[in-house]
């Protein structure tokens, strides 16, 4: 895929104001709607089905903080999320054994007041992690960072997991 950064018209960096994402997301899903090719030709209809999704991937990946820092650091030839770089910091393994432990006692219990002081803990974890992240970047600790998305990773995981063991 291009840059996603280029094709939505934003500045190549970790900070990105939501709102200017999400209309610029929107003035080009719009734009390239597959539905307004529908009177052209078969390859002109493809285009705009394929440009579609290049648009929703690009969002896709730069919506989320977590994909936005791998995108990043793809970019400067860092791969976070390759199988090679699995390691964490031993507290990191502590903290994240007691959650889990956490987690797996209140499904059993379906106890819904821990799931969700969980949930709000992992919130706050997943917020302090994207300033970390900003932090890195904006020193080009590549690194750094790409440590922090792989945390992140295992953060969004685990608050899925919270998610799903909640009652809807």
């Amino acid at each position: 895929m291009s840059n996603p950064f280029q094709l939505l018209g934003l500045p190549t960096q970790f900070d990105l104001d939501a709102d200017d994402l999400t209309q610029r997301y929107r003035q080009l899903a719009a734009q390239f709607h597959p539905d307004k090719f529908a009177a052209q030709s078969t390859f002109e209809q493809k285009q705009a089905v394929m440009m579609s999704a290049t648009i929703n991937e690009a969002y896709r990946q730069l919506s989320h903080p977590i994909n936005r820092a791998a995108t990043l650091l793809a970019q400067h030839g860092i791969h976070a999320d390759a199988p090679e770089h699995t390691q964490f910091a031993a507290d990191f393994l502590m903290q994240q054994m007691q959650w889990r432990e956490t987690l797996g006692d209140a499904r059993m219990e379906n106890d819904t007041a821990t799931l969700t002081s969980l949930k709000n803990e992992i919130a706050q974890e997943q917020a302090d992690l994207y300033e970390k992240l900003s932090t890195s970047f904006a020193a080009q600790q590549h690194d750094t960072a790409a440590q922090l998305v792989r945390q992140g990773r295992f953060l969004d995981k685990l608050q899925q997991e919270i998610q799903a063991a909640l009652p809807e």
